[in-house]
């Protein structure tokens, strides 16, 4: 049956191909294409912008004169200026006109606070706001969200009158995550879309370009500026062979993460390519974009396929479908001969299942290596939960796949011996998975059906089997296992993998059980194994949407009100920064000295903080509160330089702000790594930070970072970070030449009286300096604004 489905496709992917060359047989003009006018989404007006996109990536393929990758493809079409923009890949600044913008619950309150601090009446282009974030997981799905509706009241009623005044889509809580909505709903082949969360290249299971960025970036897009991004160098995966058994696409990240490392793709778009990806489904390309954030991409994407034709037509979107195969070959696939700055073979043939962790997305272990390396390094062997779903791996295919394992587990009168959590990934697989029995077969395997949301997988989790800084092991299908990531226990070895692997792990609970190989004890005494995991791709019956839970703005929603209490502890309007005086930022503190891995999870936790997003004062007593101190590789422990007394690091922030004094962060290798949440380049600003100093940046925390008017900086030669001592006095000279290129130079003059004078590198370019002059990004928007009236 699945080789009759399969079949079908490729003819209709046949059909499709060979009708776009009979209309270019028969029809010269480009207009032709464009003149269906099909909606870029069902829930949307605008048209598909093929025709536009077409022109101008010829005018750059002319210009450069060169076989163009994927992402070249749709990232230059998307060019403000394409006639003359520079392009050289990893130096040129490119500025890019994005076709949307899609906001999660957290993010959306300070990009929709910064959008109403700049005066415009209505958003410029298509976005939307989703409520996934507020959602902790306690009990099951129903209970949960109805808390959730209870507790965030007054931020949801923040964010769907802001969104219907400023012509923002709203998606209420129980949506689902982001990520899949996206997927399911506005996701098209040549997108370009930016996000306000680190894992929006989910979409590139689509063929878009979609991209994490912090919410200033959102509010230039919305505001009708055009965005920058650094032109990007492009890695490519080229995949050969056929997935079988137990390997899933889930695997393919998690090897390239083990290739590249946490820090390996940043300032590079990953593109898939080669004959091994007419063999992953739409969501399992979904699947391996979405962790490309793990290894620092800007994003990832596939080029469009048969597959990708059959998701759209799946979620009413033929039409989409149509319109992409005209432009397969011209926009959608990259050209033979594209150069790529790395290129990387996989095999998908020999590609064995993988489990990645503890602490870090890129430490892999093949699953037949697990339980010895587990022993070797002394990390509990024992599982103690089991979770699946998430934005990463909550498709249909991925549910259904688990409830075969499920089923022949429960067959044989096993079941889960541990907590099993699953996570479905919007309301439409909720419903789906319903109607189908896959949800009810997961409850007899043990299985407690959460809310559709990002739930633990974010550390939205009240978890209670384990004490906090009791050891133990939790395996997930989730993209993220930093340190205290899910259940804010430091003690916590997170391990991720696919979803079928940690349904077959929950029935063993143990680390060195292999699937592949090893048998079960039936509750007859009789020994089975597991047969390789299979599921539909896509439901027979089609989608059930469930219930409908989008708000459209209005066409007109100058008359509604956006009240923000100034009494409120959740919502906080916001106070422009202070612009620079003009002079050298001199005998600067050091609030701290950053040792080793600091995430934006160490720099502006979340959990129960999530609730503070849109109160910068509140959220901002989070600040470094797991970063661990140099001085005394302590956490949340820093010495006040002024009292002598030792404190917790915001309340010394405070401290320092209260008395007029400026301070500086030093940081190790790829400083911000994580989450795109900009809260953790907000908070040091709003209490007194003036610069981060450190031996690199994750890319889109040093955006942030500028466009709030800090000096994020890299040291010339990394030795430096170590001449820096906690007492010092740092001293930024030279600001009125500040260039770009031109390092800046530092004076650290010791508590002894000597001083060392080291250089500091920067990534500015002129309207980056200038973010840095007018005291924000924001500040010069309205500047620009009020010069231009």
């Amino acid at each position: 049956m699945a080789y009759c489905r399969t079949f079908k496709s490729q003819v209709s992917w046949t059909k499709l191909v060979s009708g776009e060359i009979q209309q270019r047989c028969f029809h010269s003009s480009p207009a032709v294409f464009g003149a269906s006018k099909v909606a870029m989404s069902k829930l949307d007006t605008k048209p598909l912008p093929y025709e536009t996109l077409e022109k101008r990536i010829k005018i750059v393929a002319d210009r450069l004169g060169k076989p163009l990758s994927l992402a070249e493809k749709v990232l230059y079409s998307h060019l403000d200026d394409p006639v003359n923009q520079d392009i050289e890949r990893g130096v040129s600044y490119l500025k890019l006109r994005p076709d949307r913008v899609a906001m999660q619950d957290a993010t959306a309150q300070m990009a929709m606070l910064q959008f109403i601090s700049s005066g415009l009446p209505k958003v410029a282009v298509p976005s939307t706001i989703h409520c996934d974030h507020l959602i902790e997981a306690q009990i099951g799905g129903v209970e949960d969200l109805k808390r959730a509706k209870e507790m965030n009241e007054e931020v949801y009623n923040f964010l769907k009158t802001a969104g219907a005044k400023y012509g923002v889509g709203f998606w209420h809580p129980g949506s689902g995550i982001i990520h899949q909505i996206i997927l399911e709903n506005y996701a098209f082949p040549g997108l370009l879309m930016i996000g306000t969360d680190s894992h929006t290249p989910n979409g590139g299971g689509l063929g878009g370009l979609c991209i994490g960025v912090g919410g200033a970036d959102a509010v230039d897009v919305m505001a009708d500026i055009p965005w920058e991004l650094k032109c990007p160098k492009v890695i490519g995966v080229h995949l050969t062979g056929k997935m079988s058994g137990w390997t899933t696409p889930k695997d393919v990240i998690l090897k390239v993460a083990d290739i590249l490392t946490v820090k390996g793709g940043t300032g590079a778009i990953i593109e898939y390519h080669g004959p091994g990806v007419d063999n992953i489904s739409c969501t399992g390309m979904g699947t391996i974009c979405n962790m490309g954030a793990e290894i620092g991409a800007t994003t990832s994407l596939f080029p469009f396929n048969h597959r990708m034709a059959d998701y759209l037509k799946a979620t009413s979107r033929a039409d989409i479908a149509e319109e992409a195969a005209k432009y397969s070959k011209s926009l959608l696939t990259p050209d033979n001969g594209s150069h790529y700055d790395q290129l990387i073979e996989i095999d998908l043939t020999t590609l064995e299942p993988h489990v990645n962790g503890p602490f870090t997305p890129d430490l892999a272990h093949p699953i037949s290596k697990l339980g010895n390396n587990a022993k070797k390094n002394n990390w509990p062997v024992e599982i103690k939960v089991g979770l699946i779903g998430s934005c990463t791996n909550s498709s249909y295919e991925d549910m259904s796949r688990c409830a075969t394992i499920a089923k022949e587990a429960l067959a044989h009168g096993r079941k889960s011996k541990i907590p099993f959590n699953v996570t479905p990934g919007s309301e439409q697989i909720r419903a789906t998975i319903e109607r189908d029995g896959i949800a009810q077969t997961l409850r007899e395997f043990g299985g407690t059906v959460l809310a559709n949301a990002c739930g633990p997988c974010i550390g939205q989790w009240d978890r209670k089997d384990v004490k906090k800084g009791e050891k133990n092991t939790i395996v997930s299908s989730y993209n993220r296992n930093f340190t205290g990531r899910n259940d804010a226990n430091a003690a916590t070895h997170a391990f991720v993998t696919s979803p079928e692997l940690v349904t077959a792990l929950a029935i063993e609970a143990r680390l060195d059980f292999d699937p592949t190989k090893d048998s079960i004890k039936g509750a007859d005494g009789k020994e089975f194994k597991l047969s390789n995991p299979f599921g539909d791709e896509l439901p027979a019956r089609g989608f059930d949407p469930g219930q409908d839970t989008y708000q459209a703005p209005p066409a007109d929603g100058s008359a509604v009100s956006v009240v923000v209490d100034p009494k409120s502890n959740r919502l906080q309007l916001l106070e422009p920064f202070k612009v620079w005086d003009g002079k050298d930022l001199e005998d600067l503190t050091i609030l701290i000295k950053v040792k080793g891995k600091c995430t934006t999870d160490h720099i502006s936790a979340a959990g129960p903080w999530l609730k503070y997003r849109g109160h910068l004062d509140n959220i901002s007593n989070n600040m470094f509160l797991t970063a661990t101190n140099a001085d005394n590789n302590e956490m949340n422990k820093v010495k006040n330089q002024y009292t002598g007394e030792w404190g917790a690091v915001p309340d010394t922030a405070r401290a320092y702000k209260a008395k007029g004094i400026s301070w500086v962060v030093f940081g190790d290798e790829n400083y911000g790594e994580g989450s795109s949440r900009e809260h953790a380049a907000l908070e040091p600003r709003h209490l007194g930070g003036r610069a981060i100093i450190v031996k690199s940046f994750a890319r889109i925390h040093e955006t942030n970072l500028k466009k709030q008017g800090v000096l994020a900086l890299t040291f010339a030669d990394t030795k430096d970070y170590d001449k820096v001592q906690p007492t010092d006095k740092v001293s930024l000279v030279g600001l009125n030449q500040f260039a770009p290129g031109k390092p800046l130079k530092c004076i650290l003059r010791h508590a002894d009286g000597s001083s060392d004078e080291i250089l500091l590198n920067h990534t500015f370019n002129e309207q980056q300096i200038q973010w840095f002059k007018s005291g924000s990004a924001l500040n010069r928007m309205k500047q620009l604004a009020a010069a231009s009236k």
